[in-house]
């Protein structure tokens, strides 16, 4: 993988996509809680983030938020995290978020048979109203520079403007030779209201004819992409590997600008225990595995996916074989799923240990 030389550039990866104010009721439920703990988190944030807190490379957050007191608690929450929110984008408000808003992600952890449940507040975001032209994409990656862009199909999705933008976003990357990997995160009820799938299709299939290194399971690719599954049996909770493998054969004969394709690979056996694996495969190492973690034990299972992106992208954006780098998100993504959070709160040292084969018995 060609990557641009890190004295060249300012940054050594970007993310652009929406950054929610996470509101958790611990061990209780939304619907009877009483106090929230305040977090932050995004698909495509939690991947830089990662990358800076954790592996300790030069990140920035490209977003927009509604400069009133909980668009600037966001910002703390990103300052914290380590990236550069100089690229923020802030939209005057209203008083009472008529014409704009910031966004709101409310999530309980789950435990045992209660699966872990979601509910967003994120329509009519400041993020969902960018429009290509109004982040200088030819400043970001000509004069400053980057070496990897990392967005998603969950930015893509918030509006059409904001497909429009992700666009726009990768083209400019590619065009300064910055590595963009793009996670496809399907959601249907995000595409719900932007013409549905068939939209998602036409923006994901633009989007990724830009692509490096494209991240997604199964259901993504089907979905996002109109790559079908073919030989599984209905009622499987995980794809079979050599399943998985046909499908990414067909998928980078179609795309052969994709240089890695990567996914997680999840069974649910309840909400706390998983069985956990990846695969990654690229032209010159062929499909590849990570170690397998069956019967993981979780704590918090989102933003699991996106620890795994850190993870991997780190490990390439480091110069490691794939083996190395798709054992590392891997890692990674067990480590983050330990602690509450959209974001990890792992160690470098603990990422390696893990990823080389280490146990959890206690370091004094």
């Amino acid at each position: 993988m060609q990557l641009r030389p890190a004295a060249e550039c300012t940054y050594d990866a970007v993310a652009l996509g929406e950054v929610m104010l996470r509101l958790d009721p611990g061990e209780g439920r939304i619907r009877t809680t009483r106090t929230f703990q305040a977090w932050e988190g995004g698909g495509e944030y939690n991947v830089v983030r990662g990358l800076r807190r954790v592996f300790g490379l030069r990140g920035a957050v490209v977003t927009a938020l509604v400069d009133n007191e909980v668009g600037r608690l966001v910002e703390d929450f990103i300052l914290t995290g380590g990236l550069d929110t100089s690229h923020i984008v802030w939209v005057a408000s209203d008083g009472v978020g008529r014409t704009a808003r910031n966004g709101l992600n409310f999530v309980e952890r789950g435990f045992g048979v209660r699966g872990a449940v979601g509910v967003s507040d994120r329509g009519h975001t400041a993020i969902s109203q960018l429009k290509p032209g109004d982040i200088d994409f030819d400043h970001l990656f000509g004069e400053l520079g980057a070496r990897w862009l990392h967005t998603g199909g969950i930015f893509a999705a918030l509006s059409e403007s904001a497909a429009e933008v992700a666009i726009e976003a990768v083209k400019a990357a590619r065009k300064y030779g910055t590595v963009v990997s793009y996670d496809l995160n399907y959601r249907p009820s995000l595409w719900k209201a932007i013409g549905g799938q068939a939209k998602a299709q036409e923006v994901n299939k633009a989007i990724a004819a830009e692509v490096d290194v494209m991240i997604g399971n199964e259901e993504d690719f089907t979905a996002a992409l109109g790559f079908e599954v073919e030989g599984v049996d209905e009622g499987l909770t995980q794809l079979p590997v050599e399943q998985f493998g046909a499908m990414i054969e067909r998928v980078s004969k179609a795309y052969p600008n994709f240089q890695v394709i990567a996914t997680t690979m999840r069974a649910v056996r309840s909400a706390t225990v998983n069985d956990w694996g990846a695969l990654a495969w690229s032209a010159g190492s062929g499909l590849v595995q990570a170690t397998q973690r069956d019967g993981l034990e979780i704590l918090d299972r989102v933003g699991g996916g996106d620890s795994f992106a850190s993870g991997l992208v780190y490990g390439l954006l480091s110069g490691e074989p794939l083996d190395r780098a798709v054992n590392l998100g891997a890692a990674h993504g067990a480590l983050a799923m330990t602690t509450p959070g959209d974001t990890s709160m792992a160690t470098k040292a603990e990422v390696l240990k893990l990823a080389s084969g280490g146990s959890a018995r206690v370091d004094r």
